[in-house]
């Protein structure tokens, strides 16, 4: 992959020193996502938040990694305050707004929109979630926590041993890190999931093309053992036909420090994708495990900001340039702690 000026649409288009690559330049980003340091290497560079469905994390996520690098955002939230609800099409939209744009970062709720909104862009266009389909950015930062969160306990991707639980039909979060995994090596994947929710069988029988060992659990107690990587998702909810439907989902597989405690090794990681529901009714992931050590959740959206710097100084070609335009902060010159 050559990433300068490409879109970044699917985690397809990623072979592993691909991966990699973003893993290193992500390393490099830690100075001023930590505030150690400044850069204005994109100064004057302009990017264009499009998000066309809700959003809090993501989207604030592109805006902070771009302005850390030195650019601009300009963003639009919702179809009805673009020209979209006036009935113009993905293509025009996407014609005129590149011209305004250096890189555009899209969320939209129809699965493919993202790839033909990037067929008529002038600039370069990242996924930021294209309905049920994939959400490459979080895939990649959800990986890089794991390979960060394995390294503090001396072990590495290739041999991973995760299960990963709930919503995995329509979870695009779990569908692009699954597709990750698989250019990795002897990897052992516990799909934990209540009947009506599996993985799609494309996704499932690409790992097992790849040699990987796929397990398929519907019991959480029986999934979540024997694992390095405890990967929990929501159910989600604005994909189902009706709320009534969403609805019987919503609360079967509930992790809490009991569960945990009873049915983990004592070092799991505990990850989330993130918005986790807290409502009385849900609670996959407990709030009680807030204290716990391996819960992961918090480190995972820092991540977020180092991988998605790390895209837009590959697309835009500035990897080599961010430390020439530095300069130390002059607003706050105490370190940022990063253990959450």
């Amino acid at each position: 992959m050559n990433f300068v000026g490409e879109h970044i649409l699917s985690v397809s288009q990623f072979e592993r020193k691909d991966i990699e690559l973003v893993f290193e330049v992500a390393d490099r980003m830690e100075p001023y996502a930590n505030r150690q340091r400044i850069t204005r290497v994109l100064q004057g560079a302009i990017l264009s938040n499009m998000f066309f469905e809700a959003s809090t994390r993501t989207r604030v996520s592109f805006g902070c990694a771009f302005n850390l690098l030195g650019g601009d955002v300009r963003e639009t939230t919702g179809i009805s305050s673009s020209a979209i609800a006036k009935g113009e099409s993905l293509r025009d939209f996407a014609r005129v707004l590149s011209g305004y744009s250096d890189v555009i970062a899209m969320r939209h709720s129809e699965a493919g929109s993202v790839a033909e909104f990037a067929g008529a862009s002038r600039s370069p266009v990242i996924n930021g979630g294209d309905g049920a389909n994939e959400h490459p950015s979080q895939a990649l930062l959800d990986l890089y926590t794991i390979k960060k969160e394995l390294a503090y306990r001396n072990k590495a991707i290739d041999d991973l041993r995760i299960a990963v639980v709930g919503d995995l039909k329509y979870g695009r979060a779990v569908h692009s890190l699954l597709k990750l995994l698989a250019v990795f090596k002897s990897v052992s994947i516990n799909l934990v999931s209540p009947p009506g929710l599996q993985v799609p069988e494309e996704i499932s029988d690409l790992l097992k093309t790849y040699d990987h060992s796929v397990s398929f659990f519907d019991k959480l107690e029986e999934g979540i053992s024997a694992v390095d990587i405890l990967y929990v998702t929501r159910t989600q909810e604005e994909r189902f036909s009706s709320q009534e439907e969403a609805d019987r989902y919503r609360g079967l597989f509930r992790v809490n420090e009991a569960i945990y405690t009873q049915h983990c090794e004592p070092n799991t990681v505990i990850m989330h994708p993130l918005p986790r529901d807290s409502r009385t009714a849900a609670q996959e992931l407990s709030e009680d495990l807030d204290n716990n050590p391996n819960l992961a959740i918090f480190r995972q959206t820092d991540n977020g900001i180092l991988i998605r710097m790390a895209l837009f100084a590959l697309v835009l070609d500035v990897v080599d340039l961010v430390d020439k335009h530095s300069s130390p902060v002059t607003w706050n010159t105490r370190r940022r702690s990063r253990k959450l």
